[in-house]
């Protein structure tokens, strides 16, 4: 198969540098740029340690980007789409990991981001980047926008439940976050002192990913109402959810086992993870990190009338780059697994 060549747009951040991290291994890449403005001319190796003498890339400025086939975009929310309309000129495909594009809607993008949206014209041409749910709508794609790390576990862990009209409309999400959630740049929250031992719960409500998750999952259920609360946790990487939501009338633990594995038998990101014994009975993030994988459990309480969902992923892997990379791969015509074979390490 064609190489492609491939430039990163903020390649100095985590996300940017998990990513660089995976196309550097890629058969089907051929890595042109890595760009960061604080750090021009100096060596990846220098902030990704990880890649020292796998790498002898430099970053460039992004004043000196080049044409490529692919363009990743990896900048703080509402920065992309300052730049959006420039870069498309760069590049035949771009995949943007922020929030810019993610949103439909340009209400409710201000509604949440507290900011107008400067290219709102181009929201229509950005597909949501769930491999899971818009494969087909990606492998036609010239643009794709990555989903938040926190609504990309949400939305497959209740997919399939709300496509097969399992549960009630109401449904309550609680995730635990890692720090890297919070990017690169140090805050006082971030401080080791601060940081170090905490259980913060730091979004009890309003959570902005709610409008991401609303807006894939309304198509299936009229109405549904989410709600997240986010805590931080000592974890670097890793994202779990544990999903409160309400089973309807006569449904069985069969009928949800139906549902997954209509959904997601086929798909090998997914995993469905509900054991009797030992130490791993339902997902857990540490054992994801570096993986593109999402695993899914869930308990269903007679006595209680409840379901509860579990999903894990590391937010650098199925949350960012990896699922950046799974589009690339649908985007281009690769085999979909192609540099996304890692299964994690055990222990950890």
């Amino acid at each position: 198969m064609r190489k492609i060549s491939v430039s990163i747009i903020g390649a100095s951040g985590y996300a940017g540098g998990e990513l660089l991290r995976l196309l550097l291994f890629h058969p089907y890449v051929s890595i042109s740029q890595v760009t960061s403005r604080k750090f021009t001319r100096l060596e990846v190796g220098e902030i990704h340690p990880n890649l020292r003498k796998v790498t002898d890339l430099t970053f460039s400025s992004p004043a000196d980007l080049k044409k490529c086939d692919l363009l990743f975009v990896a900048l703080p929310n509402s920065v992309s789409m300052e730049y959006m309309k420039d870069l498309q000129i760069k590049a035949t495909k771009i995949i943007d990991l922020g929030a810019d594009f993610r949103l439909r809607d340009r209400k409710v993008f201000q509604d949440w981001y507290h900011t107008p949206h400067i290219a709102p014209e181009m929201l229509s041409t950005f597909i949501y980047g769930i491999a899971e749910l818009h494969r087909k709508d990606i492998k036609k794609a010239k643009y794709v926008a990555c989903a938040g790390c926190e609504a990309t576990v949400s939305i497959l862990t209740l997919y399939p439940l709300v496509k097969h009209g399992l549960i009630d409309k109401d449904i309550i999400i609680d995730a635990k976050m890692s720090s890297s959630q919070g990017g690169n740049s140090p805050t006082h929250s971030s401080h080791h002192p601060e940081r170090s031992g905490v259980v913060r719960t730091y979004k009890p409500t309003d959570h902005r990913h709610e409008a991401e998750i609303k807006q894939e999952l309304s198509p299936f259920m009229k109405d549904i109402q989410i709600a997240i609360t986010a805590t931080t946790i000592e974890m670097v990487r890793g994202l779990l959810v544990t999903i409160h939501a309400k089973p309807l009338a006569g449904v069985t633990e069969k009928d949800i086992w139906k549902a997954y594995r209509s959904e997601y038998q086929n798909e090998p990101f997914m995993r469905i993870v509900k054991k009797t014994t030992g130490n791993y009975r339902y997902p857990e993030p540490k054992i994801l990190v570096g993986t593109n994988y999402c695993d899914i459990g869930f308990a269903l309480s007679k006595r209680e009338n409840r379901l509860v969902l579990i999903g894990a992923i590391d937010n650098l892997g199925k949350g960012t780059a990896g699922q950046a990379v799974q589009a690339m791969n649908l985007m281009f015509g690769y085999p979909e697994t192609t540099g996304l074979e890692f299964p994690g390490l055990h222990p950890i």
